[in-house]
């Protein structure tokens, strides 16, 4: 199942709780809030390169599957990661102490991002 397309944010649960536990400022957190946020995955095989607004400036990630690579993070801080897809419809991979999940059903990206007992899900439509 190939990745690859625009996605609309549709929504989102426990943003809050999440960005302030990652030591967000509140003016970000408000930012993050906005739904009208569109993101971009183009799959090349085993590469991906991943395009999304975090509230405050376009990131852009790229990297192929099971290779180490440099992934800047929703707070604009660049960590070393490696990305493994589960199936053909999951992305996973851990920044730092947070576990990602990227889900592909359908038409419908899930992305679940685990900081110890928080989860921070958002869920977007391809258009």
């Amino acid at each position: 199942m190939s990745f690859s397309g625009k996605y609309q944010l549709q929504s989102q649960e426990n943003l809050e709780p999440f960005m302030k536990a990652m030591g967000m400022p509140e003016d970000f957190i408000q930012k993050g809030k906005d739904l009208n946020r569109v993101s971009e995955i183009v799959q090349n095989g085993k590469h991906f390169k991943l395009t999304y607004n975090n509230g405050s400036k376009m990131i852009k990630n790229e990297f192929t599957l099971g290779q180490e690579c440099e992934i800047e993070t929703m707070t604009e801080e660049n960590v070393k990661a490696v990305v493994n897809m589960e199936g053909d419809k999951k992305l996973v991979t851990t920044l730092k102490n947070i576990k990602t999940v990227m889900e592909l059903n359908g038409d419908t990206l899930t992305t679940t991002m685990t900081l110890g007992d928080i989860v921070f899900k958002k869920t977007s439509k391809r258009i």
